[in-house]
Parts: C-alpha cells; sequence; structure tokens
C-alpha cells in the first residue's frame, strides 16, 4: 500500500506571513493539530498547536493583557515555523512513512510532489484507513481469542471448523508475543457458543474477546 492511498488530499495549508492567532483559528475550527505552511506553492514549514501554545507570552510576564494581546495578534507563523520538515512521496509505502514517522518522531508527514503540497498523511490515516479494517474496530460480530491456535496446524483445523459451521471470519491476526501461538478470530456472527465448544472439542482453550463495535 503506499501513501497516496491512504492520504489526506484536501490538505490545509496556510502561507508564512498568517497571524498565529489565525493559524490557531484555522486548527480549532477544522478540528487539526498541525499545518504545512506554503510559499508560492512551495513547502517553507510546518506549524503545530503546540509551536502556537509555546509561542505564547507566559501569564508570569511582566506584560499587561493588552500588550499581551498586541505581541500575539502581530506575530506570524513564519516566526516560529519549524523549517526542517520530514516529507514523504504519493509513492513511498506506507510502511516505510511509518517508519520514518516513528523514527523523527512526529506524528504527520506532509505529502510531496517536488516542492508541491499534495496532501498530509497523519497517524489518524493509519488508524482508520489501516489499522481499524485490520483489527475489525467498529464491526459487529464477536472476538475470540483461541490459546495455541497460531500456529500452521493450529490456524488449519480452527478454520476448518469455523468454514464447516458456515460463519464468516471477518479479520484474524496471531498477536506477538513471547513464547505464545495464539490466535485472535473475529467472526461475523453474535452467537458464538456453538463454534467455541467445537473448537474446544479440537483441544484448544477459548476466551471470549469483548470490544465495542
Amino acid at each position: 500500500m503506499l501513501v497516496k492511498d491512504i492520504m489526506t488530499h484536501n490538505v490545509i495549508t496556510i502561507t508564512g506571513d498568517t497571524y498565529v492567532l489565525d493559524a490557531e483559528k484555522i486548527m480549532d475550527s477544522n478540528k487539526i493539530g498541525r499545518l504545512p505552511i506554503v510559499d508560492n506553492n512551495r513547502l517553507i514549514g510546518i506549524v503545530t498547536k503546540d509551536d502556537v501554545l509555546k509561542a505564547s507570552p507566559s501569564s508570569t510576564t511582566s506584560y499587561n493583557q493588552r500588550q499581551l494581546f498586541y505581541l500575539m495578534s502581530k506575530l506570524t507563523v513564519k516566526e516560529i515555523m519549524k523549517t526542517r520538515v520530514i516529507t514523504v512521496t504519493p509513492d513511498t509505502t506506507v510502511e516505510k512513512a511509518v517508519t520514518i514517522a516513528q523514527k523523527h518522531r512526529v506524528g504527520s508527514l506532509p505529502v510531496v510532489e517536488g516542492e508541491r503540497v499534495v496532501g498530509i498523511l497523519t497517524t489518524n490515516d493509519v488508524f482508520y484507513k489501516i489499522l481499524n479494517p485490520l483489527l475489525g474496530i467498529g464491526q459487529a460480530g464477536r472476538r475470540l481469542l483461541i490459546y495455541g491456535a497460531g500456529t500452521c496446524d493450529g490456524l488449519h483445523r480452527v478454520l476448518d471448523l469455523v468454514l464447516k459451521a458456515g460463519i464468516e471470519v471477518k479479520t484474524l491476526w496471531i498477536p506477538k508475543e513471547p513464547d505464545k501461538q495464539n490466535l485472535i478470530l473475529h467472526l461475523d456472527t453474535e452467537d458464538v457458543s456453538s463454534i467455541i465448544g467445537s473448537i474446544e472439542q479440537a483441544g484448544f482453550r477459548v476466551e471470549l474477546r469483548e470490544f465495542e463495535a
């Protein structure tokens, strides 16, 4: 999967001469935490909600309220933005993009073609468009934790039982846990008592996993 498959395309950008107070209003009204900054269609920086908060004068300063408001009203994002922006291209693989984001400890990656911003990849994009479907988050059905079934043989035996019962498997995964080979099945049914009995008769211990659909 590539970045262009899951990125936010309609990215909101601002220019370097945007006032910090206006940038904060844009972030608040659009419920976003960062804004790429462009001048002449070229990415020159990025500003985050944290940058705005850090730029706000402390209440312990000697300025009065009127002076504080005046200072903030004249401050532009060009004066507080980060100019070293970590970016990716639309054809970067999602795996590589996530690795880059984790390495640099950033929660978003502007997506560029040349120097032009064409999108942005955020942690929400990864969660809602990859992780949620992968784990079946928000989908109906029941999840079973099947101890010891996370092997080729165990997986084959359990899926064979599920198939014979006529139940659809929505998702399945094997948690990466040291010295454990368990299997988690997300089944497209609410009535799992019968299939649990069949799996237990095959020699596996089964636990019903609670979750909110």
